[in-house]
């Protein structure tokens, strides 16, 4: 009873801290991280254990698929160099770097302890990311390149970490191996995925009730996850995969189910995400009561090693933008703000958490782990300083920057698509037969139907139009129907194509899904 009550307790706490950082402008995640650090350390506070191996398998999965959900193929097949810059290089340059400066200042650590610190703390978490992004206007270049550096980032560190264990255990160094390993892995996950993908939609389409294609979405990254790690492929990118497929194979007519699959799993979203870092918080505790002698002897070396993760990401990313200076006599002076926030915004999250706390105790003869102790205590400072602090700051840093995206090209975006989706509707009445022959009250009824729809698409308060008179009500249905289908299917193919935003498209299509379910059958 006591975890139960914890969790709820957690879940409450997450609704509570979602009001207040709406109210400041803070993101949930970090309130919540000092919320149940601050509790954790209260006498009598009861204290809770979770297998580590059971942390990224219970938060990993939902986490990834429903940020996977929100994004697609389009967006990757536009960002593969950065993908590959920053979620596979950039995670390698850092564990190096943070591997070496472990190494040389934490006697006793040995190589291939220090490459399982340098992979714990290497990638930013994207839930961490998303939940910042999402509390400030941060510009849409920006979001979708660490929306798609955070979705497989923790695939490259969790092979490097893996192997850098098992080196330690066995006394060997990491070899050359570990690049085929990463390969061979994200392609068996990569099938796993399409396969997974694939079976999910047949089932959907077995399922008629909408409240069950929710529960079956839910199910899926679970087993997706369990079926990749049991044949050692990457959990990840199997998950990701998956959730693209079934996004990519979402029907124009299944407006009622992403409308239920939507709130759903924003639901989910949220309390899973509260109740994760909420554990964050409160394993704080355990590991600062558990290293206290250790506390003051490893404060200069996380600084460092800190302050390194921040550099590296910031040399990085200012590499990755300087050949497109280079094209430009006069560039664009956004270009270095656009480093600083990127780099302000690489938070570490529950992988470091998860990757720390299941680092092995003991060697196979019954030995300690080299300077296991200093590990966790180092992996854990470098979360909370790059997560609470970025977290808090990053709304003053966006003003501060003056890259905050104005409201209004947000926008202008739905607008353009509302009257996309407008101009489809529009075409395919016109090339029905349901106007030939109707009178010009007919006529002009449907062109105001058409407006107001425009209006709806494009978030603009409409008044509600008057009943149809009975005589043309199941025509005005029929016009409705083929109008709204044609709308969808816009929308749809819109979301697909090089170069859209699916945020903003999801949206638009979210309201057409809602007036789709008021027409009458």
């Amino acid at each position: 009873m006591e975890i139960l009550a914890l969790v709820v307790g957690l879940m409450l706490a997450t609704v509570l801290m979602v009001g207040l950082g709406d109210r400041i402008r803070l993101p949930y995640p970090v309130l919540m991280i000092i919320l149940s650090a601050g509790a954790a350390f209260i006498p009598g506070f009861p204290r809770v254990h979770i297998d580590p191996e059971l942390i990224l398998p219970l938060f990993l999965p939902p986490l990834l698929f429903a940020a996977a959900l929100k994004t697609s193929w389009s967006v990757f097949r536009i960002r593969w160099r950065s993908i590959v810059l920053l979620a596979v290089a950039l995670v390698v340059v850092t564990t190096a770097t943070v591997a070496g400066v472990a190494w040389l200042l934490i006697p006793g650590i040995g190589i291939p302890a220090a490459i399982a610190l340098g992979a714990m703390v290497a990638p930013p978490d994207p839930v961490a990311v998303q939940s910042v992004a999402a509390r400030v206007r941060m510009p849409r270049r920006l979001t979708s390149v660490l929306q798609s550096e955070g979705l497989f980032n923790d695939a490259t560190a969790i092979v490097i970490f893996q192997a850098a264990v098992a080196a330690a255990l066995e006394g060997e160094d990491v070899g050359a191996g570990i690049v085929g390993s990463f390969l061979l892995g994200a392609a068996g996950a990569a099938l796993l995925g399409f396969a997974a993908g694939w079976i999910t939609k047949k089932l959907t389409q077995f399922i008629t009730n909408p409240v069950g294609h929710s529960a079956a979405t839910l199910v899926v990254p679970f087993a997706v996850y369990i079926a990749a790690d049991s044949v050692h492929a990457s959990g990840v990118v199997a998950v990701v995969i998956t959730a693209l497929e079934i996004r990519r194979g979402s029907h124009p007519d299944a407006a009622e189910e992403r409308v239920t699959v939507t709130a759903f799993w924003d639901v989910v979203e949220l309390l899973v995400t509260g109740i994760a870092f909420g554990l964050v918080g409160l394993e704080v505790r355990q590991v600062v009561q558990g290293q206290a002698m250790n506390i003051m002897a490893l404060l200069w070396p996380a600084v460092l090693i800190c302050l390194l993760c921040f550099a590296v990401r910031a040399a990085w990313l200012a590499m990755m933008v300087l050949p497109r200076w280079r094209k430009n006599a006069d560039p664009p002076p956004s270009k270095g703000k656009d480093v600083v926030a990127l780099t302000w915004c690489g938070m570490r999250g529950l992988a470091t958490l998860a990757l720390a706390l299941a680092l092995p105790s003991s060697m196979p003869d019954g030995s300690p782990f080299p300077a296991r102790s200093q590990i966790v205590l180092l992996a854990v400072a470098i979360l909370l300083s790059t997560l609470v602090l970025p977290g808090l700051t990053l709304p003053w840093l966006m003003k501060y920057l003056g890259i905050e995206e104005s409201p209004e090209t947000e926008k202008q975006a739905e607008q353009e698509l509302a009257a996309r989706a407008q101009e489809a509707a529009m075409a395919a009445v016109e090339s029905s037969d349901l106007l030939d022959g109707v009178d010009q009250k007919r006529i002009d009824w449907v062109k105001a139907r058409l407006r107001q729809l425009h209006s709806e698409l494009a978030g603009a308060p409409t008044d509600a139009m008057k009943e149809e008179r009975s005589e043309f009500r199941g025509w005005a249905i029929t016009v409705q129907s083929l109008a709204l289908d044609a709308a969808r299917q816009e929308m749809v193919t819109a979301r697909g194509e090089a170069g859209a935003d699916p945020m903003v498209t999801d949206r638009v299509l979210h309201r057409l899904d809602l007036r789709t379910m008021l027409v009458p059958d």
